[in-house]
């Protein structure tokens, strides 16, 4: 029989379905209430099935926005996210209702990088229209100008972001024989920087940049970043990335640029307000488009969800927290 001076675990909801083995140590260790079925919770869901709990293990796509953390209940004293950016998570408020965040860097980064990798050889490569014509049963047979994309051998890759993924993204893309030129808030020291270019100016950057791929978080600098007069300072024919978030893309512009040819192709894994993307991406033959796939691995997610779990065990056994935003 548990002793009645026994601690109590503390109580966390899950707002989202994790993997098995991420909600069986929450249910190992705490007194979890889980989403078995997945279903997207608004802000004020969230917080109203949050009564009585102790923690939030939240995910990218919950809006806690001012409202909803201050719905909250004052039990809630952390708010653990299975993410990296913490755009979703309104963090004036939470810092005003002295709440915890954690979020889950380093375990994504070569997971993302690998999709920004996917996503410049699909664009490159013409890979959906390729699949789209063996799937409709259209295709009579090889011919010597059929589909023919860009090699990305010799080509400059401008990266937006050096962070942690961005400097991923560079490794990988050394490996094709692409030339690294990089914009970001500081120089890297050269250990990091492995001989790639920097430029002070991100868009002087722009005219080096034969591919553009995004690593940067959205912010109020950085939204609807790739704009129409931004486009322009591109080489004709440029191929546009994306892997950070959808916000740093002005969809008109792009949209217009693609269908003019004057970006060739775009690869992108994130959208404003997805999963309401802008419908003329579907319909554009040279985008190259995925369901924000960016840590979908096993590996990846199951360590973002330790991750999590581990900030959480460090907040409740008063303990030095890893990830702490705030």
């Amino acid at each position: 029989m548990q002793s009645s001076h026994a601690v109590a675990r503390p109580s966390l909801l899950l707002t989202r379905k994790l993997p098995d083995a991420v909600e069986a140590r929450a249910a190992r260790d705490y007194r979890a209430v889980l989403n078995t079925d997945d279903t997207p919770l608004s802000g004020a869901e969230i917080a109203a099935r949050a009564s009585g709990m102790d923690g939030i293990l939240c995910c990218a796509g919950d809006r806690l926005d001012a409202a909803a953390i201050a719905a909250l209940p004052d039990s809630v004293r952390i708010l653990a996210t299975f993410s990296v950016g913490t755009d979703h998570i309104d963090l004036a408020a939470a810092r005003a209702r002295g709440l915890t965040v954690t979020n889950t860097p380093d375990v994504l980064t070569d997971a993302t990088a690998d999709i920004a990798l996917l996503l410049m050889l699909g664009a490159a490569r013409r890979a959906s229209e390729g699949e789209r014509m063996i799937r409709a049963g259209s295709w009579t047979g090889w011919t010597p100008t059929q589909l023919m994309g860009t090699h990305l051998g010799g080509k400059r890759l401008a990266i937006l972001g050096m962070g942690r993924i961005g400097r991923a993204v560079a490794e990988r893309a050394r490996a094709f024989g692409m030339a690294i030129h990089y914009h970001n808030r500081s120089r890297l020291t050269p250990d990091l920087e492995q001989g790639a270019t920097f430029h002070e100016d991100a868009e002087a950057m722009l005219e080096h940049a034969d591919l553009l791929s995004f690593h940067c978080p959205a912010t109020k600098e950085t939204t609807h970043w790739l704009n129409a007069a931004r486009i322009e300072r591109l080489p004709r024919g440029a191929i546009v990335v994306n892997t950070a978030r959808g916000a740093v893309v002005e969809d008109a512009a792009l949209i217009a640029a693609l269908r003019s040819g004057r970006i060739a192709a775009a690869g992108l894994d994130v959208f404003e307000g997805e999963p309401n993307l802008n419908p003329a991406y579907r319909d554009l033959p040279n985008t190259f488009l995925l369901p924000h796939l960016g840590s979908a691995t096993v590996e990846t997610r199951n360590a973002m969800g330790f991750r999590a779990l581990d900030n959480l065990d460090a907040h409740f056994n008063k303990r030095q927290i890893r990830d702490k935003v705030i």
